[in-house]
């Protein structure tokens, strides 16, 4: 599923329409929200018709600015309004093809600063009001952080402290982007330019579990001084390469380890042949004597509901001390299950308390999203955007790298 946000800046523009039918050409949205349309009521309605959607929610303006328009095509998503005001729309989206449902918001909050505290306050009622998992996105006019922002002034720690603390109540994550750095531009001369980023995609621990490859991308910026912003559930999977070679710590807790180590390093050999061998025999031994955590998990689950239910009906001394021995395995598995989402977040858990939380699982995906390279820039700066390119110049990186070594 596709979504498209986009500040217009005014829908009464000449090229309004046509870059819209742009967008949907180009990216083939499920949703499209366009905001700061500046008009409402019939004129709205008038052009929102015309456009490649047949269901649409209106908000209307404060003044002569604002206006959201949240479009869509309901043969493909169907979306019930919960709740909107000026400056917010909360609907629940339910994907037909998988038949999955949560809750969406989109924001436009206004420049003024007062009328945006009304804003935070909302969505921290909204986060009481359910359980499910939820994403916020658009424009909200407020930068986070001093790296959100170049020129002008500097950010306001204080309105970016209450931002913050919204987000925190409603137990949101950025979910990133890829593309420009920044989203909305005063297109001044340099002298006098400002750029920040204040269009965002934020999700709940519970939608990135949903969603885990989710992608946001900042697209190219025309007909208005906002990036259009395309967030897709299920992006095209990029071209698996061969991993490196990574030391798990969690393997020092294990009494055979020791052996593997003796065994690549015991004999006298050069550097990069021991090297070599203790990479290809560590990585065989997790392999062999660690499997797959989660599937190791899942088959123990599944046996001892076999052995409880053979228990429920003709207990044996047999299944009790089958039973025991599961539930030792399965404490065995949990621990190392804790071990790794811990050592894959890279988070003190020492500091942040219960090990095998969401908050793992997420930090993790999150930190995946960021490592991912979509792109790449080359010697004489051009930008590399398919995959076999990036994977053969950054391949190329390395063998020049090597051999100069």
């Amino acid at each position: 599923m596709n979504i498209v946000v986009w500040n217009c800046r005014g829908a009464l523009k000449p090229n309004f329409q046509s870059h819209v039918r742009e967008l949907v050409r180009c990216h083939n949205p499920d949703v499209l929200v366009v905001m700061e349309t500046r008009i409402g009521g019939d004129r709205a309605k008038d052009i929102s018709d015309r456009l490649p959607f047949d269901s649409v929610i209106h908000t209307e303006t404060m003044g002569f600015v604002g206006g959201i328009w949240l479009m869509w095509n309901a043969d493909r998503v169907e979306v019930v309004q919960l709740a909107k005001t000026e400056q917010e729309i909360h609907v629940e989206v339910k994907v037909l093809l998988f038949n999955l449902s949560w809750i969406f918001t989109t924001v436009y909050a206004s420049p003024r600063y007062d009328e945006r505290q009304v804003l935070w306050e909302n969505l921290s009622k909204v986060a009481d009001l359910h359980n499910k998992p939820w994403i916020i996105a658009e424009d909200f006019n407020e930068p986070l952080a001093e790296e959100d922002k170049f020129g002008g002034r500097p950010v306001s720690i204080n309105r970016s402290l209450l931002f913050k603390e919204c987000l925190d109540k409603c137990n949101m994550v950025d979910m990133g982007f890829n593309g420009p750095k920044y989203t909305w531009t005063n297109r001044r001369e340099i002298h006098s330019l400002i750029q920040e980023r204040i269009d965002r995609f934020f999700m709940n621990p519970s939608w990135c579990l949903l969603y885990p490859d989710a992608k946001v991308s900042h697209l190219t910026r025309c007909h208005s001084d906002h990036y259009p912003v395309l967030m897709e559930t299920n992006p095209r999977r990029p071209m698996q390469l061969n991993r490196l070679f990574k030391f798990q710590s969690f393997w020092l807790s294990d009494p055979s380890f020791p052996s593997v180590v003796k065994q690549a390093w015991g004999q006298q050999r050069d550097l990069r042949e021991a090297i070599d061998l203790f990479s290809n025999q560590a990585n065989l031994w997790n392999k062999n004597h660690f499997g797959n955590i989660f599937h190791k998990k899942k088959r123990i689950m599944a046996q001892l509901d076999g052995v409880q239910r053979a228990m429920a009906l003709q207990p044996f001394s047999s299944l009790v001390t089958l039973e025991n021995h599961l539930l030792k395995e399965l404490d065995v598995v949990l621990e190392q299950e804790k071990d790794l989402w811990a050592l894959k977040s890279r988070i003190n858990w020492m500091i942040l308390g219960d090990r095998n939380t969401s908050f793992f699982h997420v930090s993790t995906l999150a930190r995946r999203k960021m490592n991912l390279i979509t792109a790449i820039k080359n010697e004489v700066g051009d930008w590399l955007t398919k995959e076999r390119e990036v994977a053969s110049h950054i391949r190329e990186g390395f063998m020049k790298l090597y051999t100069t070594s």
